[in-house]
């Protein structure tokens, strides 16, 4: 009988490749934020989830043996989206984490990135794919954590943003992070050492990092690209290219988004070069880089099959706040101390009324906001709040909060979720939005001082 495989990150460059590979092997459960419109691949199972939801996560994740998660950095669903993508994605690690074990899955199988073992400070990038690592390891479900340089292979992001450099720039002077060593790997070796790990008890709790057999630097791999793409290219370093310079010309010149690409530069510095501490793990005849990225220039990734567009309450709101947690507070001690210590912060202006069921949110009499404690659905270590009411609000169906312990309690997180303001977008955006984040601030400091 098949084993069956959730897979988060469907849509993307490797999980397309998953579904193409393993599915005669597998049985796939692949996971979208939208619904699918035409499948014309009835082997692999469509569902539609909201991984912000913890509650859409775990019934997606039903009937699973193995998960394989390659989320990074989502798109915002909502239209203010508040919040840096670290703490965005150590938020949807830690549902999926919470998911994998109500569901009793065998094994989470994690792509993040290679480690850096130079003297420079870790960039935000590669700390956050470590973090989402501790994350999906932190609970009963062995994780399997693979971590890669810069895969290559046809529809990969990545590459792409190289080719369009040599595609559009004959004469290319290079930053000085051009210069830094890393070994690509191919997609297809990147899959078979996947289906090496899934359900071998040996790779459990490990996290291997893995590169192609060829150490080259950035600069090697423009040279090369522009060799097989049979385009004459200038191509020399110029040292006094600063990030913030090069993240622009990567974007203008690599045909993509500033949003997308910063995060990339900036971790671009490291050295990449994997360690060989679990290499005896699996075996790869690793794929020449040569026939990498002729494959990456030719062929093209699989297709996927078309969806509807999703229909979602136009001005909706999400913020994920990130508070240090230096007390080691569970999120329940943190939730009860949030609205004492609102009212003392605004001098009694905003009076909050907490009964243990309902929070409600006063300002010189009027109900500003009402929320509902969903004991049903929260821990100690989760606190979930319904926003069902107050003159701030539009949709009292609609919208939730929640405080979050994360990473052994070192932090907390307060998240605001699909929130409908009943203020105009205009004033909203400059008033309540701001303010929020302001209170968040203050808060984190008042955490720091509370035993």
């Amino acid at each position: 009988m098949k084993q069956t495989i959730v897979l988060a990150g469907a849509t993307g460059f490797i999980g397309r490749w998953i579904i193409e590979e393993f599915q005669d092997d597998y049985q796939i459960i692949a996971l979208s934020r939208k619904k699918v419109k035409t499948n014309p691949n009835k082997n692999i199972i469509w569902r539609m989830v909201d991984m912000y939801s913890m509650s859409s996560t775990e019934k997606a994740m039903e009937g699973a043996d193995i998960a394989i998660y390659l989320v990074h950095s989502m798109q915002p669903s909502t239209r203010l989206n508040q919040g840096k993508f670290e703490d965005t994605d150590l938020l949807l690690a830690d549902n999926f984490s919470r998911a994998a074990q109500k569901n009793k899955l065998k094994q989470i199988i994690y792509l993040g990135g290679i480690l850096p073992k130079d003297k420079y400070e870790i960039s935000n990038h590669l700390l956050s794919r470590f973090e989402v690592e501790k994350t999906l390891g932190a609970r009963t479900t062995p994780l399997t954590a693979i971590r890669a340089g810069i895969i290559i292979g046809p529809g990969g992001s990545s590459f792409r943003i190289v080719s369009h450099l040599v595609k559009n720039l004959p004469v290319m002077g290079c930053p000085q992070w051009t210069k830094s060593e890393n070994q690509p790997i191919d997609v297809f070796d990147i899959l078979s050492l996947i289906k090496q790990c899934a359900a071998n008890p040996k790779t459990y709790d490990k996290n291997i990092e893995i590169g192609g057999n060829e150490v080259m630097t950035y600069m090697d791999l423009l040279q090369k690209t522009s060799k097989m793409m049979n385009k004459k290219r200038l191509i020399f370093s110029m040292p006094f290219f600063t990030v913030g310079l090069s993240k622009w010309w990567v974007s203008i010149f690599g045909d993509s988004n500033i949003n997308f690409v910063s995060p990339l530069v900036e971790s671009l510095k490291h050295r990449m070069i994997p360690s060989k501490e679990y290499e005896g793990l699996y075996h790869i005849d690793f794929t020449p880089i040569e026939t990498s990225i002729k494959r990456a220039l030719t062929q093209k990734p699989p297709a996927l099959p078309s969806f509807h567009q999703i229909r979602t309450e136009k001005n909706t709101v999400r913020s994920v706040q990130r508070i240090y947690n230096p007390g080691k507070h569970n999120a329940q001690r943190v939730a009860k101390h949030y609205p004492i210590w609102l009212s003392k912060k605004f001098a009694g202006l905003i009076n909050p009324r907490f009964d243990g069921s309902i929070l409600r949110f006063y300002l010189l009499g009027i109900m500003l906001l009402e929320l509902q404690l969903i004991e049903d659905r929260s821990t100690p270590n989760r606190q979930l709040f319904y926003i069902n009411g107050g003159v701030l609000t539009k949709r009292t169906d609609l919208g939730w909060l929640e405080f979050r312990s994360i990473l052994d309690n070192e932090y907390v997180i307060t998240a605001i979720h699909e929130y409908v303001p009943k203020l105009p977008w205009a004033i909203y955006k400059l008033t309540q939005a701001k303010l929020h984040l302001y209170v968040m601030r203050k808060f984190e400091k008042e955490l720091q001082r509370l035993k």
